[in-house]
């Protein structure tokens, strides 16, 4: 049987991987994240409160729970708080993975970090795994730096970059962009969407499965898993309003 933790369970891409990986009767999985569980479900998992910026906690869960895999998606993403709050980023971003490989190396344990395209300047691409991260915002300085401390360990490890995770889930403590839009013409707010950034978009479901086939095999290496499909948020923002019948003229296209 494999003993996976996940970190962030309490988020969008947690707990879509709980929700996952409890159908497979060969895991015995181990969700974990910063204050109480908030699944809508109990079953087919154990909970473990852990504070990733918390070296002691971490290093004893991890000693506790012995897991096989451990799949990390707790970070701090919100772009414009991570700039506001350095030095909560890098504590939260950068510092947990040293906590998280020092155990990973203690204990033999393969470590799947969830990274981003934030790690790249936008000013060309797509991008391929090979290609140089060259990062201009401090979100994107402090994913490149925790990427650095994975490689530079001892640990077997996989690094998943993924671009504007979406979708829809239980009582989660940050929106996303479909979720923002959906709730502002819900209100009849008016809301400015940029159109000159595209993304591949990526349904939080399908990065779940992309990081299960990735920890199944023990893949090691940088894999880079989004949507297929290239838009502008702004794009985004219309397609949202026309799949729940809202008014999209509330929308309003902007430069970033």
């Amino acid at each position: 049987m494999k003993k996976i933790l996940i970190t962030g369970s309490n988020g969008l891409l947690g707990q879509k991987l709980v929700s996952l990986l409890i159908q497979y009767p060969d895991i015995q999985l181990i969700a974990s994240s910063r204050g109480k569980n908030r699944l809508p479900f109990t079953n087919g998992y154990e909970y473990q409160e852990m504070d990733i910026t918390n070296a002691q906690q971490v290093a004893e869960v991890v000693e506790k729970v012995r897991p096989d895999v451990i799949i990390h998606t707790a970070a701090m993403t919100n772009v414009d708080q991570c700039e506001a709050e350095k030095e909560l980023c890098w504590a939260m971003n950068v510092k947990a993975l040293e906590y998280l490989t020092e155990a990973c190396e203690k204990h033999i344990v393969f470590l799947c970090h969830l990274s981003t395209d934030f790690v790249f300047d936008g000013k060309s691409g797509p991008y391929s795994e090979e290609d140089k991260p060259s990062p201009i915002s401090f979100y994107g300085w402090s994913k490149y730096a925790a990427e650095e401390v994975v490689k530079r360990s001892k640990c077997t490890w996989s690094i998943v970059r993924t671009v504007l995770v979406y979708g829809i889930t239980n009582d989660m403590s940050r929106s996303n962009i479909i979720l923002w839009v959906k709730n502002s013409l819900e209100q009849q707010k008016s809301i400015k969407v940029v159109t000159d950034q595209f993304r591949t978009p990526t349904l939080a479901e399908d990065l779940a499965m992309g990081c299960w086939l990735v920890v199944d095999k023990k893949a090691e290496g940088i894999f880079h898993i989004s949507g297929k499909d290239f838009l502008t948020p702004y794009q985004m923002a219309i397609k949202t309003a026309e799949f729940f019948q809202l008014d999209k003229s509330l929308i309003t296209p902007v430069d970033s």
